[in-house]
């Protein structure tokens, strides 16, 4: 299995007609995902590489059945672009660009919250399923399906972890960039307990950043992470903080 993304969603791509987000849905496609449509303000009924597009979110919606989307939109507009996708009943959105006003994050937080709609982002590389889907502009070719899953703050370190966890026989069930930006959205711990519940994840790679406390809170879910695991072991050193250190043994696969 796989979390937030699989063979059946249905991705909605918010600035189809931009430069990044054509470059980015040609390679989405490419990789397999089902782009069912695409949003550009006035450009509507003038589709670009094969995917209609439309003048607003509710109507895409309502004309492919899309529920996933990802803003390919200026760090200005990312914030409307996001409420908009919620409003319109989208089950999950995905915000790529950097940024991203500060003030505009804490009224798109808050109005997601009193949706109950996830957000991944902004300033992430996006999330994938290996073999099912992509959104975002994660490389398709570096990854595996297989049973661990990523999550990660960092895009490039994001890269570099797949490959050599690709390069040691050990596939990937899902991988999501939650992003950089002071205020975003899913966290550590909410993809943790996702990861937690997916019955094919067997273990999970969290690669933090420096700043913040983000990967402290992914501590308390502490009793999510020991499920993965054959040995934790914790030691503390005072004025030094710490260590947790968690073993898993995985079987190498082809």
């Amino acid at each position: 299995m796989s979390i937030l993304i699989d063979d059946g969603s249905r991705v909605l791509v918010q600035g189809i007609t931009g430069r990044e987000g054509q470059f980015h849905t040609e390679r989405m496609i490419r990789y397999g995902t089902r782009v069912v449509g695409g949003v550009t303000p006035g450009r509507g009924g003038q589709p670009t590489l094969g995917v209609p597009v439309f003048d607003s979110v509710r109507q895409a919606v309502r004309e492919t059945g899309a529920d996933v989307s990802v803003a390919f939109v200026p760090a200005a507009l990312a914030a409307d672009a996001a409420c908009e996708a919620s409003e319109a009943g989208i089950r999950l959105v995905v915000v790529i660009a950097e940024h991203v006003p500060v003030l505009d994050m804490v009224r798109v937080k808050a109005f997601f919250r009193e949706r109950g709609t996830p957000l991944v982002g902004p300033n992430c590389p996006g999330i994938i399923s290996p073999g099912k889907c992509k959104v975002g502009i994660m490389p398709g070719y570096i990854h595996r399906p297989g049973s661990v899953g990523l999550v990660s703050r960092s895009g490039t370190l994001t890269y570099e972890a797949v490959h050599q966890l690709t390069a040691a026989g050990l596939g990937q069930s899902s991988c999501v960039g939650i992003g950089g930006d002071p205020i975003h959205g899913l966290s550590f711990v909410d993809l943790l307990k996702l990861y937690g519940d997916d019955p094919e994840t067997e273990a999970v790679c969290l690669i933090g950043e420096i700043g913040g406390d983000a990967e402290e809170r992914a501590g308390l879910g502490f009793a999510v992470m020991q499920s993965f695991m054959d040995k934790v072991k914790v030691s503390s050193t005072p004025g030094r903080g710490t260590r947790v250190t968690l073993t898993k043994r995985l079987d190498a696969r082809a």
